[in-house]
C-alpha cells in the first residue's frame, strides 16, 4: 500500500503506537443521541377509508426556511459522529490513491474517428478525446472541468455525425436530470451559437445530410403543460445554425400525455426512429418514418405490447430484440415494407440464457447474453446459425459493444469485481481479442476469489448471489460483511469493479451481491415476480441472503451491513423496519421511502408499473401501506445503526424521502444506535457526481461503518505507523 497520510495524521500515529487510541465496539457506543427538533404536523390523509397521519409533510418542501435549518442540524450531527473517527483521513488518502487511476469508456467509431472519454484519475469529470485511425494521438474534443469551477458540470450524452467532423452533446449542473444540447464543429473546436433547453433524458438523431437532427424535450416557458414535470414530450426537428424557438414539433401525443420519445436514425440514413416509452415500463413501443419526407411516424409497434429494442436495418428489414412471447428474449426481423406481426420472421429464438444485448456488426448478430447473472458473448450468422463464442477473461460483466454492420472490428468493455473495466478490440478477421484500454489500479487482485453461490428464499426460490472476499478468509463469522441489493426496474445486478470496493475488501470485508427477483437476471418473469403485490419477494430474498451469511459463517448479525441506493435504498429501509434484528449497519442511498406519495414528486408516476399507485387503487394502497418504509417504523423498536444519505438536487428521487424517514425514526427510535442523514449540496441522484465528492462521500460512509462497527481498518492504520516510522 502507498496511502498518502497528511501531517495531522502523526499525533494519532503516535497515539496507535503507544496503544493509547483503543477501537470502539457497538456497545460502547451506547448512548441517545440529541437529534435536532423536528416539528410533527397535523397532517392525515384518507386512503379508501384508512386514516394516514403524515407528520413530517413541511420537509416536502425543500426550500422552506424550516426544511433547510433541519438539514442543516442533521448534518452537523452527522459531520460530527463521522469526523470524530480518528482513521477517516486516512481511509480518504487511500481512496485518492484508489481512484488515482485511468478510465476509459468504449471506444466509437465514425467514420475513421474513434471517440472515447478519459478520466486521468482525480478529475472531477471525464473528458471526451477523439482520435483519428487506431494509432492517432488523441485530442481533446470536449473537457467539461474547464466549465465549472467546482467540477459539477457533467457531459451527459454524445451524439455524431456519421463523419464524425460534428458532435450533439449534453450538459447538466448539479446532478440534476435536466440538461442543455449543445452542438460542436469538432475541427474547429467551438460550439455553435444555440442552446436547446427543457431537456431531460434527451437524445440527438442527425440527419444524414448534417443539416440538423430530431432530438426530444419538455414544454418550455410559455408552452402548455411546463408546470407538470415530465409530462407532454415532445420531438422537434433542429436545424443547424438555428435558434431552438425555429424549432418544428414534428411528433407529440396530447392525448396520453406520459407517453416519452427518444428518436434515433438509421445508418444508412433511410429512417428515423422513436422508441416510445412510458416511464419505466418494460414494454415499449416503435415508430418510424422516412428522414426526408414530414409524413406522419407509423406505428410499427404500440407501446403497450411488449418491449421491442431496434438493432440495426438492412434495407427495409429492421432486426429487432424482443421478450414478446419470449420472457428471456429473442431476435425478430421485420419488413417495413410488410409489416404485419404475421409476417414477422424468428432469426434466434428464445434460449436458456437471457439476451442482454444485441448489435450488428460486420453482417453479424453480436449477442450479449446472461447466464445466472454474468455474461457470455456469441456470434450468430444474420439466418440465427451460430458462429461461435468469444472468449471472456473471467466470470463477470460486458458492459457494452461498439461497431456498425459493415465494420470489421469490433470493441467491447469488460468488467467484474476485481478486474477493472477494460476495453477490448475484436477482429473479425483474426478472430482475436486484444486490449485496446486497460486501466491499473492500486491493488493485487491475486488477493481475492469470487464465488457464487444460490441460496434459498423464503418461498423456496433459489437466489444467486456473489461473494468476494480476500483468500483463505476464515468462516468464522467474524468477518464484516455488506451485503448489497436492488431488486427492481428490469435491472440486472452482474459483476463490476469499483475502486471504493476495494477499501473494504483490503480490511477483511466480505462483499455480497444478492441478485433479487425484480430485476431481469433471469428475463421478464423474473422481473414480474418482485413487482407490485408481490414486491414483498424481493425484500424476503434479501433477508434470506442475510441469513445466509450467517448461517455459512460469513459473519454475524452485529457485523453484516446492508447497502443500497434508490430503489435499492427502499430495499434497505423496508428490511430494516421488518427486521431490524437481523443488520448490524444500514447505508440507505437515496432512498423511496413514502410509498403512499412517492408518484407525487419529480418523475415518481413514471414508476408506477413496479410499484402500483396507493391513491388510484385500493388494492395498491393496500400492500403499499404494508411495507412502505415511513409507515412502517414502530415506535420504542430498537432500531440498527443507520446513514441515510440524499442530495439536495435530487430531482429524481426527492431528497423528502429520506428526510421524512430520518425524521420518523429519530422520533420513534427506542435504542442506543446513531441514525443519521447525510444530505449533499450540489449534488443530484448520482450521475455526474464529481470525482472528488465521490471520494469525500466513500470516506464518509466507511468511517460510519468502520467506527460504528469496531473494525479497525488495517491497510489505513499500516500505513500511518510506516509513515511515522520513517519520520524516526
Amino acid at each position: 500500500m502507498h496511502t498518502a497520510v497528511k501531517g495531522a495524521a502523526v499525533a494519532l500515529v503516535a497515539a496507535i503506537t503507544a496503544g493509547t487510541i483503543l477501537m470502539t465496539n457497538q456497545s460502547a457506543l451506547a448512548k441517545k443521541y440529541k437529534y435536532p427538533e423536528a416539528a410533527k404536523g397535523d397532517v392525515v390523509e384518507d386512503y379508501h377509508g384508512t386514516r394516514v397521519a403524515d407528520p413530517y409533510r413541511w420537509l416536502e418542501d425543500p426550500d422552506a426556511k424550516e426544511t433547510q435549518a433541519w438539514v442543516g442540524e442533521e448534518n452537523k450531527l452527522t459531520r460530527a459522529y463521522i469526523d470524530s473517527y480518528p482513521a477517516r483521513e486516512g481511509i480518504e488518502d487511500r481512496l485518492k490513491t484508489l481512484f488515482n487511476y485511468e478510465r476509459f469508456t468504449l471506444p466509437q467509431r465514425e467514420g475513421n474517428r474513434y471517440f472515447f472519454t478519459k478520466n486521468d484519475g482525480l478529475q472531477n469529470q471525464a473528458v471526451l478525446y477523439m482520435q483519428k485511425g487506431l494509432s492517432g494521438a488523441p485530442i481533446v474534443v470536449l473537457d467539461p472541468n474547464t466549465l465549472l469551477a467546482d467540477g459539477t458540470a457533467a457531459l451527459t450524452g454524445t451524439n455524431y455525425t456519421e463523419d464524425g467532423t460534428l458532435l450533439g452533446y449534453g450538459l447538466s449542473v448539479a446532478g440534476s436530470d435536466w440538461q442543455e444540447l449543445h452542438v460542436r464543429d469538432i475541427d474547429a473546436g467551438k460550439d455553435f451559437d444555440e442552446v436547446l433547453k427543457w431537456c431531460k433524458f434527451s437524445s440527438i438523431a442527425w440527419k444524414l445530410d448534417k443539416s440538423g437532427f430530431w432530438y426530444n424535450r419538455f414544454p418550455g416557458e410559455g408552452e402548455p403543460g411546463h408546470e407538470e414535470q415530465g409530462t407532454r414530450s415532445r420531438v422537434c426537428w433542429h436545424k443547424l445554425g438555428t435558434p431552438q424557438s425555429d424549432d418544428v414539433i414534428v411528433h407529440q401525443d396530447e392525448s396520453n400525455i406520459e407517453l416519452g420519445f427518444e428518436p434515433f436514425t438509421s445508418h444508412d440514413g433511410q429512417y428515423v426512429f422513436l422508441v416510445v416509452y412510458h416511464g419505466t415500463d418494460p414494454k415499449n413501443g416503435i415508430y418510424y418514418r422516412a428522414q426526408d419526407t414530414s409524413a406522419p411516424f407509423t406505428h410499427l409497434v404500440d407501446h403497450n405490447i411488449a418491449s421491442f429494442v431496434p438493432i440495426d436495418n438492412i434495407g427495409s428489414v429492421v432486426y429487432m430484440r424482443t421478450d414478446l412471447d419470449a420472457p428471456r428474449g429473442r431476435v425478430i426481423a421485420v419488413d417495413l415494407n410488410n409489416p404485419a406481426r404475421e409476417n414477422w420472421k424468428e432469426i434466434i429464438p428464445q434460449k436458456a440464457e437471457v439476451i442482454d444485448g444485441v448489435s450488428l456488426v460486420n453482417d453479424e448478430l453480436v449477442v450479449t447474453y446472461m447466464r445466472d447473472a454474468h455474461h457470455g458473448l456469441m456470434l450468430f450468422k444474420l439466418d440465427g446459425s451460430f458462429d461461435r463464442e468469444i472468449a471472456l477473461p473471467a466470470i463477470g460483466t460486458v458492459g457494452a459493444t461498439s461497431g456498425q454492420r459493415g465494420d470489421k472490428e469490433m470493441f467491447y468493455s469488460f468488467t467484474s469485481f476485481t478486474y477493472p473495466t477494460t476495453s477490448f478490440r475484436y477482429d473479425f478477421a483474426t478472430q482475436k481479442s486484444d486490449v485496446f484500454h486497460v486501466s491499473k489500479v492500486d491493488f493485487d487482485p491475486t488477493q481475492y476469489e469470487t464465488k457464487q453461490v444460490f441460496y434459498t428464499s423464503k418461498d423456496g426460490t433459489k437466489i444467486p448471489m456473489f461473494i468476494t472476499a480476500k483468500k483463505g478468509i476464515k468462516l468464522d463469522g467474524k468477518n464484516p460483511a455488506l451485503l448489497y441489493g436492488y431488486g427492481g426496474f428490469n435491472i440486472s445486478m452482474t459483476p463490476s469493479f469499483s475502486a471504493s470496493r476495494l477499501v473494504w475488501l483490503e480490511n477483511g470485508g466480505v462483499y455480497a451481491l444478492a441478485c433479487l427477483r425484480g430485476g431481469n437476471e433471469y428475463g421478464e418473469d423474473w422481473h414480474q415476480q418482485g413487482v407490485l403485490e408481490r414486491k414483498q419477494n424481493v425484500f424476503d430474498d434479501f433477508i434470506a441472503a442475510g441469513e445466509y451469511l450467517i448461517s455459512e459463517k460469513y459473519t454475524q448479525k452485529k457485523l453484516l451491513v446492508i447497502q443500497g441506493g434508490s430503489n435499492g435504498g427502499l430495499l434497505t429501509a423496508a428490511v430494516t423496519v421488518q427486521r431490524p434484528d437481523l443488520f448490524g449497519a444500514v447505508l440507505c442511498q437515496v432512498p423511496v421511502i413514502d410509498m403512499l406519495r412517492y408518484h407525487r414528486f419529480t418523475i415518481g408516476k413514471y414508476w408506477v408499473s413496479d410499484y402500483g399507485n396507493a391513491e388510484e387503487s385500493a388494492k395498491d394502497f393496500a400492500f403499499l401501506y404494508k411495507y412502505s418504509p415511513l409507515h412502517n417504523v414502530k415506535a420504542g423498536a430498537k432500531y440498527p445503526p443507520m446513514l441515510i444519505t440524499t442530495a439536495d438536487h435530487d430531482d429524481r428521487v426527492a431528497p423528502a424521502h429520506a428526510e421524512k424517514f430520518a425524521a420518523t425514526l429519530q422520533a420513534n427510535d427506542g435504542g442506543d444506535n446513531p441514525i443519521l442523514i447525510r444530505v449533499e449540496t450540489r449534488a443530484g441522484h448520482g450521475g455526474g457526481k464529481p470525482t472528488s465528492k465521490q471520494i469525500e462521500e466513500q470516506a464518509d460512509l466507511y468511517s460510519f461503518l468502520f467506527k460504528t462497527l469496531g473494525i479497525k481498518p488495517e491497510s489505513v492504520w499500516t500505513n500511518l505507523k510506516e509513515k511515522q516510522s520513517r519520520k524516526g
